[in-house]
């Protein structure tokens, strides 16, 4: 039979049979379609653990947190899977929710909207919370913020103290937050203003607080963690501006004299298409054309749900990486915001 340089690699059809989840994530690696880009994923993201004076920084959107996925977001953090959390407001807000021990419930997209709201009860898709639990979580967030300093915070720093905070009043350790801040894994929320933990802080200003979240510090404290670090890994659960906030790092240490080339990995679980032009969607090669993503890159993108992507490859990495000595920034943040990079073993 005659092969050419493009039938080198015969497909392979996936058996049944006892498996672990890992092996068959690389049994899908000879696939087809979305199976294999899942299975590159885990593949990709391996590499990145095992590569050495790499930061692998994850963008969080969506709704992942009511629909079931903190705890694997706090076990990456904890396993230093990641390095460091650029997430939307609201993720982080139903993290803190839950982390005093209320609940998100299975609901029904098929409910009837107005006796919910009747009965107090919020949907998002087929997931339900009581808004009175989160107006709670509201005052307790504008209650802590009237006792910080009168001065400006990152977003790095405020969720910084407020992880400690929630830790101190017996937040559980599965918390995101709770997580990152006994582990020291920072979390970046450039759009807090879009979300309860901005409302809680508008709650708190009008009773005369005047701490203040400084946004533009984040753009540099988190460009400070990619000047830093020899080489960068980025995940991307979703797009939007944890996406761009990333992607962005690349662009704001260029502009500032930096010698960067681009994010050496990049994994996007989404589900969006690049066709409608929207950052969510584009692909990593679009990125390439900015420098946001190094030409060479390992690029993947996986076009699924993310509450199907994230069980499966977090499992996968589980087994894969159950004896990792992995060499781990450790960051160290001086009075001025400045940025010190050291490395640890995990």
């Amino acid at each position: 039979m005659n092969h050419n340089v493009f039938t080198s690699t015969p497909t392979n059809p996936v058996d049944v049979g006892n498996r672990s989840i890992s092996e068959l994530t690389d049994a899908m690696l000879t696939t087809g379609f979305q199976g294999r880009k899942l299975a590159e994923s885990v593949q990709a993201w391996h590499n990145m653990l095992k590569e050495d004076n790499l930061t692998i920084l994850m963008g969080l959107s969506g709704a992942m947190v009511p629909a079931g996925m903190r705890k694997i977001i706090s076990y990456m953090i904890r396993n230093r899977m990641i390095d460091c959390l650029v997430s939307t407001g609201a993720n982080i807000f139903h993290d803190c929710h839950e982390a005093f021990g209320m609940n998100h419930y299975v609901g029904s997209h098929l409910a009837n909207d107005e006796k919910l709201y009747k009965h107090g009860v919020d949907r998002i898709y087929d997931v339900f919370a009581v808004e009175k639990e989160f107006r709670g979580v509201d005052h307790f967030i504008a209650d802590f913020a009237k006792k910080l300093e009168d001065r400006a915070y990152s977003s790095r720093e405020f969720m910084h103290v407020l992880g400690k905070e929630i830790a101190k009043h017996g937040g559980e350790d599965d918390s995101i937050i709770v997580t990152a801040y006994k582990h020291g894994v920072p979390i970046f929320t450039p759009a807090l203003c879009d979300s309860s933990i901005g409302i809680g802080l508008a709650i708190a200003r009008r009773n005369g607080c005047t701490a203040n979240i400084d946004q533009i510090q984040d753009v540099d404290e988190i460009t400070q963690i990619v000047e830093r670090s020899q080489k960068t890994g980025v995940v991307y659960v979703g797009g939007g501006v944890p996406k761009n906030f990333i992607q962005q790092t690349e662009v704001v240490a260029s502009i500032m004299g930096s010698d960067v080339n681009g994010h050496d990995y990049a994994i996007q679980y989404t589900t969006d298409v690049p066709h409608w032009g929207g950052l969510s969607g584009c692909t990593f090669d679009e990125g390439v054309s900015w420098g946001k993503i190094a030409p060479r890159a390992k690029k993947v993108q996986v076009f699924v749900d993310a509450t199907i992507a994230l069980p499966i490859v977090s499992h996968a990495l589980h087994e894969k990486t159950r004896e990792s000595d992995r060499q781990y920034p450790v960051f160290d943040w001086d009075t001025d915001n400045c940025l010190n990079i050291v490395r640890s073993n995990a």
